[in-house]
């Protein structure tokens, strides 16, 4: 199929991309078509702190690709807004209620953060817009904070914990100790890693709840060194990862014996680790630019507009989003009405270069495979970014929670 061409130029913190606005003819007379609303998105992400790399303009130039991409039909624009969420529930809502009541933004997108994502969650459903959440990962946002104005795309804390602490409890490793970034992921990301541990004949002996955006993890590890768990387990994400992980090497607690997992590690964390302190290391993830033929030749295209840095399965998770989210909205022909966007993404089959073939529950969860994969070592990489190995593809009916655990009140028992 064809795409759309666009043409795309920067205003401010906006970009758009505008197709091209045909003429209406009736018999012989031409009469000059009435320009087309665009369709405003709102790329909510980290622009400056710890989820930066991993989502951050990458995030929204994976929106843009989204854009370039969709399919030929009737002309639809486009219009890119940008913020910094800062990582304060109360600065994303006051962004995302401006955005909607004074630009005119039809959807929220990326959100990385799970106590922000709820947030906007709440703004979005009272204005009946939509929040593609591609950048947060509380299993709560299909849960007891399901919304018929939400999709959750890339992954969820059940996920993560699901294949990761299985494949780590039966390798013989039945003892954790939890250090959780306290807020909302951290403790939703700590009760169901809890759940699949205990689930698989493991038990949690201790953990220890930190601040977000933490330096100094010392006397953190120091009480899981302590504990004397085979496993520590690493309930953060982005920078804090990075900053576990690198003093968790400096204390000697994998060279100690003491397993270190990360439940949730992004390839720009690798990157920044580098492979001599991030090898071995074994995680759940949804995506990985050198799967196969499709994320190789978007990544391809990717990277050139992204300062050379490879894409994180966060930026896929905006693409794919987006342009699910803009194939259905061409088909209705409006994003007026935001439930009705959220409806018709349910009822088509999702397909894309990045995720593949898919579907979207009830609940608002979009459902793909997900891998357990393991941090190559210096020697096994070949080439640039070459960094992971595939331990095991863990298909989309065993890794995501059951839609009727959930507690989604959409969800009829």
């Amino acid at each position: 199929m064809p795409s759309t061409a666009f043409s795309a130029r920067r205003i401010g913190r906006r970009t758009f991309l505008a197709g091209g606005v045909g003429a209406a003819v009736l018999g012989s007379t031409r009469l000059r078509a009435e320009p087309v609303r665009p369709v405003r998105i709102g790329v909510l992400t980290d622009m400056s702190s710890l989820y930066a790399d991993c989502t951050g303009q990458g995030s929204v130039l994976a929106t843009q690709l989204a854009a370039e991409d969709l399919g030929a039909g009737p002309s639809l624009p486009v219009e890119i807004l940008s913020a910094d969420h800062q990582n304060k529930a109360d600065v994303a809502a006051a962004i995302a209620r401006k955005w909607i009541d004074q630009d005119g933004v039809d959807v929220v997108t990326d959100v990385p953060n799970s106590a922000v994502a709820l947030a906007v969650g709440s703004v979005v459903r009272d204005k009946n817009k939509v929040m593609l959440a591609s950048g947060p990962s509380s299993s709560d946002l299909t849960g007891k904070a399901c919304s018929p104005n939400t999709i959750h795309w890339t992954y969820d804390t059940y996920a993560l914990a699901t294949g990761a602490a299985t494949a780590v409890v039966a390798s013989g490793a039945r003892s954790w100790f939890t250090l959780t970034a306290d807020y909302a992921f951290g403790h939703a990301m700590e009760g169901d890693v809890r759940r699949v541990v205990e689930r698989s004949g493991g038990k949690v002996i201790g953990g220890v709840r930190t601040p977000i955006n933490t330096p100094d993890f010392s006397s953190f590890l120091l009480q899981a060194q302590a504990s004397g768990a085979q496993v520590v387990g690493l309930i953060n994400a982005g920078g804090d990862t990075i900053n576990a992980i690198k003093q968790a090497v400096e204390f000697g607690i994998p060279s100690g014996g003491q397993k270190l997992v990360a439940t949730v590690l992004y390839i720009t964390d690798v990157h920044s680790l580098g492979l001599e302190t991030a090898q071995g290391l074994q995680f759940t993830e949804a995506f990985y630019w050198d799967l196969n033929e499709g994320t190789r030749a978007w990544t391809k295209r990717f990277v050139p507009r992204n300062r050379d840095r490879y894409p994180s399965a966060l930026h896929a998770g905006a693409y794919a989003s987006a342009l699910h989210y803009l194939r259905a909205v061409q088909s209705l022909g409006s994003a007026a009405d935001g439930r009705a966007v959220v409806s018709r993404m349910k009822e088509v089959p999702t397909d894309d270069p990045l995720f593949g073939k898919g579907s979207i529950r009830p609940d608002g969860r979009k459902l793909h495979p997900m891998y357990l994969f393991e941090v190559k070592s210096p020697t096994d990489s070949k080439y640039p970014w070459d960094y992971y190995k595939v331990v095991q593809s863990i298909p989309a009916d065993v890794v995501w929670r059951p839609l009727g655990e959930g507690g989604c009140p959409m969800v009829k028992a």
